[in-house]
Order: structure tokens, then C-alpha cells, then sequence
């Protein structure tokens, strides 16, 4: 079995791969600086049981955007999982042409999530990650990553305008039935929904009109179904795109 892990500034994700290829589990835990190897472990191992599966792990693999987790979730995986964990990073085959101008700069998350995306729906496409930031990512039908863009996440933006004005307070992420708010909640959800809506709309469109082609539009992360539920512009939802990324790029670069 693989195992494959996650690592964003919110949550750390792991997806569970049989010998054919087939994501077999999944699930998530909070990305917590304060949390230990041990803790990570047993919680992992917790999920584990309540899911009643026990797998032997042949080998791991993991993307992270948040190095202040990196030693312990490595050091969660080899010591509770029994394996060295592969870090994925440059050097790698990935299936992708990178053609940012420095491809350092560019996150294994997105890059992974790419991988999955094309490997399992093929391209041209837009896909956009719901996450802590929103990334927009253009590939070709070639596999060429041609670039993007980056925004707020749905949820930091909430916080931020709660944070800034005292009187304003933190709302459940929920799109309400009219665009006139008759309160404050109602205005905040409309306003942080519908705009993040509408800039999501727009940038579709402006990417589509760059890559002069009418391209699928995927979207993954957490806040993927939000968006795609209230706007026409999201083809495929699929929250297990950078699970599925890194299981692929472990099989174009070794082989169980």
C-alpha cells in the first residue's frame, strides 16, 4: 500500500493507494505546529482503527507548504508507518512542463494537484484549489503548466474582514438566498460569497480567453463545493486531486 501525504497551512491530508492504483481511504487532520510526531501518530492510527483497516505500508510520499510541520510528520511516517517517506520536490518526474520562470517558486501542492488533474481528466484545463489561498493553474492539452494565479482563500478573507473591523463578526461560510443583505451577517455572506464568486468568474474567463480555447474547469480544495454549487463555470469537483498527484508521481519515478 501507499501512503500518501499532504501537508497545507490548514490541514494535513493523507490518502491511502492500493497496488492497482485505487485510493482506498482518505481523510485529514489539523495542521497544528503544536502538535507531536506522537500525537500525529496515534490520531492517525485512531482513524485507522475507527475506519477498521490496518494496512502494511510499502512506501509514502509527501508535499508540504508548511515546513514547520515537515520533521514531524516524517518522523511520524517512518516511525509509526515503518517507511522512509519520499519527498516530493524538484528532480521528480512529474508527467508536467513546468513553464514558470523559476519552478521553484511554484508549490508542490499545486504542482501535484496538476498531475492528478491531468493524469485523470486529461487537459487543457483551469484548476483552481479551494484552500487557504485560491490558486488558478493553466495546463495544456500537452501537459504544459503554463502558469496562474493566486488570490485569498474563501476563509482567510472572512477572518481578515472580521479581524479589521471590530464590529464585524465571524460568519459560517454559507451563500445566502439574496444579494441585498437585510443584516450584518447577511451582508458579510453576501458580500464575501457573491464577490469571491464573481472574481472567480471573471479570472475563468479572462485564463480561457488567454489560452484561446474553451478548456474544463476542475476545482479541488476545501471550499470547492461553495463555488462550484453556485456558479455554472466548475465542470469537476474533485477534493482528492493532490492525493491522487502524488500517488502518480511515485509511479512515474519508482515502482512497488
Amino acid at each position: 500500500m501507499i501512503l500518501t501525504v499532504d501537508i497545507g497551512n490548514t490541514n494535513v491530508k493523507f490518502g491511502v493507494f492500493d497496488k492497482q492504483n485505487n485510493l482506498v481511504d482518505s481523510f485529514r487532520l489539523s495542521a497544528s505546529a503544536g502538535m507531536t510526531s506522537d500525537e500525529y501518530g496515534h490520531n492517525l492510527k485512531s482513524i485507522l482503527s475507527y475506519n477498521n483497516t490496518s494496512y502494511d505500508f510499502e512506501v509514502a510520499i509527501i508535499s508540504s507548504v508548511n515546513p514547520n510541520l515537515n520533521y514531524t510528520i516524517e518522523h511520524m511516517v517512518n516511525y509509526y508507518c515503518k517507511v522512509k517517506p519520499l519527498i516530493a520536490g524538484s528532480g521528480l518526474k512529474t508527467g508536467l512542463n513546468i513553464k514558470y520562470d523559476n519552478p521553484r517558486e511554484l508549490g508542490s501542492d499545486r504542482v501535484m494537484s496538476c498531475v492528478g488533474a491531468y493524469y485523470n481528466y486529461g487537459g487543457p484545463f483551469i484548476l483552481i484549489d479551494f484552500g487557504t489561498a485560491t490558486t488558478f493553474n493553466a495546463v495544456d492539452e500537452k501537459g504544459n503548466f503554463l502558469g496562474g494565479a493566486i488570490s485569498f482563500g474563501l476563509k482567510s478573507t472572512a477572518e481578515a474582514l472580521s479581524s479589521a473591523a471590530a464590529k464585524l463578526p465571524n460568519i459560517d461560510l454559507v451563500k445566502p438566498d439574496k444579494a441585498i443583505g437585510r443584516n450584518t451577517i447577511a451582508g458579510m455572506q453576501s458580500g464575501i460569497i457573491n464577490g469571491f464568486i464573481g472574481s472567480v468568474e471573471y479570472l475563468v474567463a479572462a485564463i480561457k480567453n488567454e489560452m484561446q480555447k474553451d478548456v474544463k474547469v476542475i476545482a479541488t480544495g476545501g471550499f470547492s463545493e461553495v463555488i462550484s454549487n453556485n456558479s455554472k463555470v466548475v465542470d469537476i469537483v474533485d477534493r482528492t486531486l493532490t492525493l491522487k498527484g502524488l500517488n502518480r508521481v511515485y509511479q512515474l519515478n519508482y515502482k512497488l
